[in-house]
């Protein structure tokens, strides 16, 4: 599994997901509880991971919809 997003934005979570789902690409949300725990603080990032062979398909994805950008292998966009 690899690490495709961290955000703390409910915005670009939620259309991040629906793109994948739509694109048939399995994903979890990790850190979400532990995100609620901290309340408002942007300490903890929730993250998007999904499989390996679906990584590059699915940096792809983002990156057209301008969720990630081009050429940065961070996983870090928004929020």
């Amino acid at each position: 599994m690899r690490e495709l997003l961290r955000t703390n934005d409910q915005v670009t979570l939620s259309l991040t997901a629906a793109l994948l789902k739509d694109a048939g690409i399995e994903h979890v949300v990790f850190d979400s509880h532990a995100a609620i725990i901290e309340g408002s603080i942007t300490a903890i990032q929730k993250r998007v991971i999904v499989l390996d062979e679906d990584y590059e398909g699915a940096r792809a994805l983002l990156t057209g919809a301008e969720i990630l950008e081009s050429g940065d292998d961070s996983a870090d966009r928004r929020g």
